[in-house]
């Protein structure tokens, strides 16, 4: 269902929209995500400070090309510890903005380390020492991989679907009056559609009442 729809010319990128769209949801609905999925690296990274300063929003990408990986990060994505174990991710500190990272219960390098004793096996990182690393959900947590890799994919396949369904594809619009009617109708078809499947839901087996049934005989 569309919350927020903007119509700008070709040469204006969807990045430009997402902090106004977020603030036209805090002013309209009084209501955030608390997560939004973007495309690779699609914003900057000084506008992801700024949604999540202001609007405590988590924006989830992937690094784009070009971006180096930063401590407690290694090569291959793992956030390490100076000797080399695996840190998992704690959580944020909202009051000081941080990001805590420690070894996991069964650390095998832990035993062997040299600094056990003076260790604390707790690290914190400044959120915005990149937002997309740590920012309000770091690039590590189970939360952000799972959204990148099972939520993210789907993304595309839906609005091409969507697409197809309202016969968009077929339509080249060179006026930005006639784009905004277009997407006004547009939107319209979905909200009906939603509102018809809320108010009035499909079976989940159109063809269920004509499934056999197995019957259960009570014998004495």
């Amino acid at each position: 269902m569309p919350l927020v729809t903007w119509v700008a010319p070709a040469n204006r990128g969807e990045a430009l929209f997402l902090w106004p769209s977020l603030r036209h949801c805090a002013q309209r609905l009084q209501w955030l995500p608390k997560w939004v999925v973007g495309d690779r690296a699609y914003i900057s990274l000084a506008s992801q400070r700024r949604i999540r300063e202001e609007f405590e929003v988590a924006i989830v990408t992937r690094l784009r090309s070009g971006m180096q990986w930063i401590e407690p990060y290694d090569s291959d994505g793992v956030p390490r510890c100076p000797q080399g174990q695996a840190l998992e991710w704690l959580g944020y500190d909202a009051p000081s903005q941080e990001q805590w990272f420690g070894a996991a219960p069964k650390a095998e390098l832990c035993n062997w380390c040299w600094q056990r004793t003076h260790c604390p096996r707790e690290f914190a990182y400044p959120a915005s020492a990149h937002e997309i690393l740590f920012g309000l959900l770091p690039h590590a947590a189970s939360l952000a991989k799972h959204l990148l890799d099972k939520v993210r994919p789907w993304v595309e396949p839906a609005q091409s679907y969507e697409k197809h369904q309202l016969g968009l594809r077929r339509f080249f619009l060179n006026s930005l009056h006639l784009t905004w009617i277009m997407a006004l109708l547009a939107d319209a078809v979905v909200l009906l559609r939603a509102q018809a499947l809320l108010s009035h839901p499909r079976p989940t087996a159109p063809l269920g009442h004509l499934t056999p049934k197995q019957l259960t005989f009570y014998w004495d």
